[in-house]
């Protein structure tokens, strides 16, 4: 089992940046795909970025590619998610996930979460 911990949230205006860590413990983080995802108010959760278990291999969605950059430090037992020109639409609290086989966007697929953490951004 792995235990996720995000951080790194906050209030921020429009076309400000923000680095989002998600700490891990418990089984080799190695082993783990990683994926963040976002839940906005009364919007379902959705995916956003993963992160394949050496790093090689990455996989956005489309409205943040080009703004946000996942990377992970297995020597920290941690996954980052960058986050550039931040847009209103991108408020939402953002969780980390991991999986031990799945590569991909489908939330189901995860089996470990973190408690979320909240980004908020100001027009």
């Amino acid at each position: 089992q792995v235990q996720l911990v995000e951080s790194g949230g906050g209030l921020v205006q429009a076309g400000g940046s923000l680095r989002l860590s998600c700490a891990a413990s418990g089984r080799a983080f190695g082993s783990y795909v990683m994926g963040w995802f976002r839940q906005a108010p009364e919007k379902e959760r959705e995916f956003v970025a993963a992160i394949s278990w050496s790093g090689a291999s990455t996989y956005y969605l489309d409205s943040v590619k080009g703004r946000f950059t996942i990377s992970r430090d297995n020597a920290k037992n941690t996954v980052y998610l960058q986050m550039n020109s931040l847009k209103p639409e991108d408020t939402a609290v953002y969780y980390c996930a991991a999986d031990l086989l799945y590569f991909g966007s489908a939330e189901s697929e995860y089996d470990y979460w973190g408690q979320g953490t909240q980004v908020t951004v100001s027009s």
